[in-house]
């Protein structure tokens, strides 16, 4: 089987879902990451690329005719991307640590690349309550606040407690000994008492993200239910 019979794109998610297809550059050669991105440009679309590592991004092959931002702390990319001027920010991603930046990064891009805004608040976890209180108010404004924790995983349950908006939770890795590599954080996000978190998979930011886009697309531009 060639190169070329191994990818098969799905271009027609945009249309089908309001969301495109990412393209996960974990597990893949550089050989198959640069036919995907003939193939993109082939079709005149852009693509955004996740878990590309920057050992991997130097051994693509880059059309010049193609505009390639790279974000190394995220380590995602766009594509072939036009930009556009972003709406105001209707989803709030808060993290609780500086050290789950990196997931929160993912997070902002994909919505990014997607055409939102968001208002991007860091470390305010719960080891110092007064530092997430303060800005309680201001997240509380936003229709969708995506939550990105490690440790023991109690922001997502906090803030499930105190804005009423969708509540997405993307447990991390990071911590030691007991936080086991996020699975503490994913256990204590499942088993929060707030009534309605949504819990993603450990540092999937892209999932959380596209999980806060469907719920943007189902209440339209006016902020109502499209049904």
């Amino acid at each position: 089987m060639s190169v070329r019979e191994e990818v098969q794109l799905d271009f027609d998610r945009p249309a089908r879902l309001g969301i495109a297809e990412a393209i996960l550059c974990a597990n893949k050669s550089p050989v198959q990451l640069n036919e995907i991105l003939s193939q993109v440009l082939a079709n005149k679309r852009d693509a955004l690329l996740t878990r590309l590592t920057k050992e991997k991004r130097t051994r693509l092959k880059l059309p010049v005719e193609a505009e390639f931002d790279y974000d190394a702390l995220s380590q995602t990319a766009f594509f072939n991307h036009r930009w556009s001027e972003l709406p105001p920010a209707r989803v709030a991603v808060v993290a609780a640590g500086t050290s789950d930046a990196r997931v929160a990064r993912e997070v902002i891009r994909t919505l990014e690349f997607h055409g939102q805004a968001c208002t991007a608040i860091y470390d305010v976890g719960v080891a110092g309550l007064w530092r997430l209180l303060e800005r309680g108010k201001q997240i509380a404004q936003h229709p969708v606040v995506i939550v990105v924790a490690g440790m023991d995983g109690a922001l997502p349950s906090v803030l499930g407690g105190l804005v009423p908006g969708a509540v997405i939770a993307v447990p991390t890795a990071t911590g030691y000994g007991m936080s086991r590599a996020g699975q503490t954080a994913l256990a204590a996000c499942l088993a929060s008492c707030a009534p309605g978190v949504t819990v993603c998979n450990i540092e999937n930011g892209h999932g959380a993200a596209c999980a806060a886009l469907r719920i943007l697309n189902a209440m339209g531009n006016n902020g109502e239910s499209a049904g």
